[in-house]
């Protein structure tokens, strides 16, 4: 449990940081292609703040003559590894993680995640009994400088039932009566929220708004759903396609609507709603409609969960689609291939 503000804590704070007082570098720089440590820990702890910042998809007035490109946020990948383990517990491109998978900066804030005006942060607890996060450069022009500070508790042991924050990141193209996949593992954890950005490929098309969720805790079989709901809108606490257009708030919002581009992302995050499982956890949207009256799409999910211990991710990052729903606002360009 997070403590009450006025409560008197036993932990030692710290922060990890980019920040190099002998040198007086602030960043950590990643060359195209190149992968770079910012931060790690042999000892437990608990990291209770995530804030980053980087250019490259603005404009940067102190260098007029670099390439920008907003395609970093896409293809700047964050990798969280969990007590030693070598494989990442977290990975997603950024603009993902912190709630847009769109290549568009959204100023926008939640009690959890955001993008506020140039900064990225997160509040999700991050408990380990090591820790090793990295960031990795898919562009291949640009290279990236990153800021980079992490507030955390130091513990002599974690608390019981500390839990560890898995990150899932998926992407593609799909018809839109096939189900949309957010979350599939094994093992005893809970659900906690996830971020959803979807492209229609024809203009002022939002459809696939109509798929309801379908979560399955602890069954075999896709037989019977555990909870199901009436819409995607719905389960993103909106109604109507989102009728009056983007909001942001503590634990839901949409910080990009935009029905002439068929674009749109959403957020949700589940405090006391948490979905619990001991044995399996399947999430997905199906919409109810029938083919004929469908058109495709292409979706970027983001699930986030704790797990009683690390675990790996079903399959790598899909780096060959990271730009397929990718259209570059006013103009007619498009990535689709």
């Amino acid at each position: 449990m997070i403590p009450e503000i006025y409560e008197m804590r036993s932990a030692r704070s710290g922060q990890f940081t980019t920040f190099d007082p002998d040198k007086k570098t602030k960043t950590k720089l990643i060359a195209p292609g190149e992968t770079v440590t910012v931060a790690h820990s042999d000892s437990p702890g608990i990291i209770s703040r995530l804030w980053l910042t980087f250019p490259g998809w603005f404009w940067r007035h102190w260098d007029t003559d670099a390439t920008n490109d907003t395609a970093v946020l896409k293809k700047l990948i964050l990798r969280i590894y969990w007590d030693g383990n070598v494989f990442p517990s977290v990975e997603c491109p950024m603009g993902d993680f912190f709630g847009n998978g769109h290549c568009e900066y959204r100023h926008f804030v939640s009690k959890y995640l955001g993008m506020s005006s140039g900064g990225f942060y997160c509040y999700l607890p991050m408990p380990f009994n090591q820790m090793r996060i990295e960031v990795e450069n898919l562009h291949e022009r640009i290279p990236i400088e990153v800021f980079f500070n992490a507030n955390y508790e130091a513990h002599d042991k974690l608390p019981d039932g500390a839990g560890r924050l898995h990150t899932l990141f998926r992407t593609g193209r799909l018809q839109a009566d096939e189900p949309l996949p957010m979350l599939e593992t094994v093992g005893k954890g809970h659900f906690v929220g996830c971020s959803l950005s979807m492209q229609g490929e024809t203009s002022n098309y939002l459809g696939f708004l109509e798929a309801p969720e379908y979560v399955y805790v602890d069954r075999e079989t896709d037989d019977t759903p555990t909870i199901v709901g009436t819409g995607l809108e719905d389960y993103f606490n909106g109604g109507w396609y989102f009728r009056e257009g983007e909001y942001t708030s503590d634990l839901h919002g949409v910080p990009l609507k935009d029905a002439l581009r068929s674009m749109i992302s959403m957020y949700r995050f589940h405090e006391r709603d948490a979905i619990a499982f001991e044995k399996s956890l399947r999430f997905k949207f199906i919409n109810p409609w029938h083919p004929e009256h469908l058109k495709p799409y292409w979706y970027a999910s983001t699930a986030y969960w704790y797990q009683d211990r690390a675990v790996g991710l079903p399959g790598k990052l899909q780096a060959d689609r990271l730009m397929g729903m990718y259209r570059r606002r006013d103009t007619d360009h498009q990535s689709y291939p």
